[in-house]
């Protein structure tokens, strides 16, 4: 509920979104779906189903990056981490109105909103099909998002609740399918270049010819996915999907801080008064820092220079790690147990300890993509205000994303090589366009472009000089670096390869079983007869044919 408000309020700055219509009735306190349709307003509603959009997107993101170790991950157990309420705010957000924008009587159900704009449209001479066409492409990556974490969801039985009010879960493959339709019908809509109708529309502006290379990469999504890899080369084939950064599908946030908050959330909450407040990922760090990748002074603040049990003195009050001998399946696999040197100061995967007085200490998110401090070598502290202010921006999917999928489906190592090239070109050139946002920063350290073609050369280099697992290591690694901050689809790729294998396992040497889906939300499994809640982790979604739990993934 926190995130969910935050965005609400996201809403209310964004351009004034919540007043975009001089007819918009602010005081109204019934749901639009109990209001004859005329008497919704279509861009509120239209407004509602992007926020209820990237709401759960952040959310999920979140889960993703976490379990892949992109982020840090609390807890020593995956099942006591992630409990039934994990997915009950994107579920509701999704299906249902319980949730609703408080004073506007518009609920953030996407289903039940796109429906509501159904009817309007129906009963209105003006065209709505605008807010439809996004409305639907909306809902399909949704439902897609939501097998690839649940294994299952309502389809064929939603937003139907006088007939069933107690819908029954589809198999993952059926809501693919429909998923799959609707990306179909929101296509149709869009090729007919219809008119915005003065609705606010946050991540194109109105333009259709984007919004249709959106519904294509969409469906790439998908093919990738399935492996269906004659789908997703007649897409490519095509040209029509999200190839340049001009193209990336992204929210952008502001820097009001005050009445009401715009700010990038990791920004709000590591740049206050008090310090930072989130563990960036050991993983990641080190990985980026042994291999000097010309991205890390992008994506984190550090605010000092050495850290404990690594290049300076252990410290018990601070990095209480720091003076234990790590579990033998740390010392096994010869992982870094606690600290990540030269100022790089997070946590390790699974790490459960109590936080400690070190919010000016530890490394804050940077300037990409929160749009928070460049890490010039300065290592002074975080606060409010500073950097790019928090107006940065949540990557959905990137250009470079797509590449590393034309990577998956690539028949050849040397065409892997070069989409491998293609995605970090693309990557690197982007966030290092974020560095302006912080105008306190001396760019003078920030890499060269003579850097960039070094790094760029030797990672594909090492990629074609490898072979087996240091191959797919060296390629999962960079797709997982260049994932942070929008990295809903690192768990699809760690289920379905099980690389890399290079990643931190837990810091408990039997964690549980790796989710090979999440637990069923609990507010439904409560409220509907027909779900059973699972009793594990363990049940593998339709596409995941590799071995059971816990022999797969190796890095658990």
């Amino acid at each position: 509920m926190k995130k969910l408000y935050k965005y609400l309020t996201v809403v209310l700055a964004a351009g004034g979104l919540l007043t975009a219509c001089e007819t918009t009735e602010m005081e109204l306190l019934v749901s639009p779906n109990d209001l004859a349709a005329d008497q919704a307003d279509p861009n509120l509603l239209l407004n509602s189903i992007q926020l209820a959009y990237v709401s759960n997107l952040e959310e999920i993101s979140d889960i993703g990056a976490e379990v892949t170790r992109i982020d840090y991950m609390f807890g020593r157990n995956y099942f006591n981490n992630y409990p039934g309420q994990t997915f009950s705010n994107s579920w509701a957000r999704t299906y249902s109105s319980e949730f609703n924008i408080p004073g506007s009587g518009v609920d953030v159900g996407i289903y039940s909103n796109v429906s509501a704009l159904e009817a309007i449209n129906e009963e209105s001479d003006v065209d709505y099909s605008f807010h439809i066409a996004v409305g639907e492409t909306l809902k399909a990556h949704m439902l897609l998002l939501l097998v690839d974490y649940l294994g299952e969801a309502v389809f064929t039985q939603a937003n139907m609740a006088d007939e069933f009010p107690a819908p029954m879960l589809d198999d993952g493959a059926t809501v693919y399918e429909g998923a799959l339709g609707l990306l179909d019908k929101a296509e149709a809509l869009f090729a007919a270049s219809p008119a915005t109708q003065g609705a606010e529309d946050f991540f194109y502006g109105g333009d259709t010819d984007k919004w249709i290379k959106l519904v294509n990469t969409i469906r790439l999504k998908a093919y990738v996915t399935t492996g269906n890899s004659a789908a997703f080369n007649s897409i490519i084939a095509g040209g029509e999907y999200i190839d340049t950064a001009a193209d990336d599908f992204q929210f952008n946030y502001g820097s009001s801080a005050l009445q009401p908050d715009t700010r990038h959330p990791d920004y709000a909450d590591d740049y206050t008064p008090s310090g930072a407040n989130i563990y960036q990922s050991n993983w990641l760090m080190e990985t980026m820092l042994e291999k000097d990748d010309p991205r890390r002074r992008y994506y984190f603040y550090r605010q000092v220079s050495a850290t404990p049990g690594a290049d300076a003195e252990p410290n018990e009050e601070t990095l209480a790690c720091s003076l234990a001998t790590p579990p033998q399946h740390y010392i096994d696999g010869n992982f870094t147990y606690c600290a990540v040197g030269e100022g790089y100061w997070g946590r390790s995967h699974g790490n459960n300890e109590g936080t400690p007085p070190d919010n000016f200490l530890r490394t804050a998110v940077g300037v990409y993509p929160a749009a928070g401090k460049f890490d010039d070598s300065d290592f002074g502290t975080v606060g409010l205000g500073e950097g790019g202010g928090g107006a940065g921006i949540h990557p959905i999917i990137l250009s470079s994303y797509v590449e590393f999928w034309k990577g998956r489906m690539a028949g050849s190592d040397a065409e892997k090589a070069g989409f491998l090239r293609a995605g970090l070109e693309e990557s690197i050139a982007k966030v290092q366009t974020f560095g302006s946002l912080d105008p306190d920063a001396d760019l003078s350290v920030a890499p060269t472009e003579a850097d960039v073609t070094a790094y760029i050369d030797g990672v594909v280099a090492d990629y074609t000089a490898a072979a087996g697992d240091a191959k797919m290591n060296i390629f999962a690694e960079q797709y997982f670096i260049t994932l942070y901050g929008g990295a809903q689809d690192a768990y699809n790729y760690y289920r379905q390869t099980g690389f890399p294998t290079t990643l931190l396992p837990n810091w408990e040497a039997n964690p549980g079983p790796f989710p090979r889906s999440f637990l069923y939300p609990q507010n439904e499994v409560i409220t509907n007869p027909n779900l059973t809640q699972k009793q594990d982790l363990t049940q593998q979604v339709f596409w995941d044919n590799n071995p059971a739990s816990p022999a797969f993934p190796p890095a658990n």
